[in-house]
């Protein structure tokens, strides 16, 4: 399975005249981020600390799709809060997809059933389902027990009713690498499309800041994970990400981000300089956040913010890029897999930064306060 070929030729063709024009700066993915509530309180989220009244707030179906305009990318993420709690969701899908552009609506599932009949399955639209982990690990991640049980319940359905699927989970600090691995056995096994997986990152929004982990760590997790992969026997994980990605989470990869790849549109507006950043400032239009964001004071190395992150809203359009500038090489690591022995590519010294809390257990859903309740 894995992305449909189409939609590899309809962004290599993108990427390929981007370059024709000389635009060193362009967007891949835009990130369209309707609102910030949500029926969850997941401990590592950092959406969730914003007062009543901007939870409350929609985007309206003509921002969203002037923002799709606007942007021009060929590619539309869909995250919140949770998106199928936007009454308006189906109209601003539909509009999307007539661009033709692709769109992957992120959601936790729990309105997903319910909420079918509003779309019809298209290839320009897949239901990326946060999904942590198996049944354990999941509900720790999200806070509340019996949600995996209904995650998996919805993704059969949906697939049944002829939807692209793809999981996309998060990894935290705590993780053993042989139950992620067991993990992506059972995702393959659903039938879905592929799986998006990134280290989470450290929100200073966050409820818990002690789940999130080190830059170092995360490359001595990933590597176990895919060492793990390669053993006999095991089913054949599908990633929605580059080769070159996957070798920059095993540490092969010195790769500085690029911000301007995932570009975020939300309820305040153009959010500088990243998805990841909440509180750097807001541009008007696409053509100000491109033209006045500093875009040279931020990644690892140059913010300490940055010092952590790995998250595939940064780097996978670096690592594009890279497999544009050096097929041969990303070919390599797309037969033989990420390298899981040997040095690692040395990186710039981090900015000095306060260390992260020491890793404990995710703390159970009772003692989390829900913040972001539908109402």
């Amino acid at each position: 399975m894995g992305v449909p070929l189409k939609q590899q030729v309809a962004v290599g063709s993108y990427i390929i005249r981007q370059k024709l024009s000389g635009n060193n700066k362009y967007p891949l993915v835009l990130m369209l981020e309707p609102l910030f509530q949500c029926n969850l309180a997941c401990a590592g989220c950092g959406k969730i600390d914003y007062p009543p009244d901007i939870l409350k707030k929609r985007m309206s179906v003509t921002d969203a799709l002037n923002a799709v305009d606007e942007c021009g990318a060929p590619i539309v993420s869909i995250p919140g809060g949770e998106p199928l709690i936007h009454k308006e969701m189906p109209e601003i899908v539909r509009g999307i997809v007539a661009r033709k552009k692709y769109v992957y609506l992120c959601t936790n599932a729990l309105l997903l059933e319910s909420c079918l009949d509003d779309y019809k399955p298209s290839p320009y639209l897949t239901f990326s389902i946060h999904l942590d982990g198996n049944q354990e690990r999941h509900d720790e991640s999200v806070c509340r027990e019996g949600v995996y049980k209904k995650v998996v319940k919805a993704i059969k359905v949906t697939l049944d009713r002829g939807f692209r699927v793809n999981i996309n989970c998060t990894l935290f600090n705590g993780e053993n690498p042989q139950e992620v691995a067991d993990f992506f056995d059972t995702a393959t096994a659903m039938g879905v499309e592929g799986i998006t997986m990134s280290p989470g990152y450290s929100y200073d929004h966050a409820p818990r800041e002690d789940v999130f982990l080190g830059r170092n760590d995360s490359k001595q997790l990933f590597r176990s994970i895919f060492q793990k992969g390669s053993e006999e026997g095991r089913r054949k994980w599908q990633f929605n990400h580059s080769s070159m990605y996957l070798d920059f989470l095993a540490g092969n990869q010195a790769y500085q981000c690029t911000p301007w790849s995932n570009p975020t549109y939300n309820v305040f507006g153009w959010q500088k300089p990243c998805y990841l950043l909440v509180d750097e400032g807001y541009a008007s239009t696409y053509a100000e956040l491109m033209s006045e964001t500093a875009w040279d004071s931020y990644g690892y190395g140059k913010n300490s913010k940055c010092n952590n992150c790995m998250a595939h809203c940064g780097y996978e359009g670096t690592a594009v890029e890279t497999a544009f500038a050096k097929p041969l090489r990303a070919l390599k690591v797309s037969l033989r897999g990420p390298r899981t022995t040997g040095p690692m590519a040395k990186e710039a010294d981090p900015v000095d930064a306060p260390p992260l809390p020491p890793a404990t257990s995710f703390i159970p859903a009772d003692n989390i306060e829900v913040r972001r309740n539908v109402g």
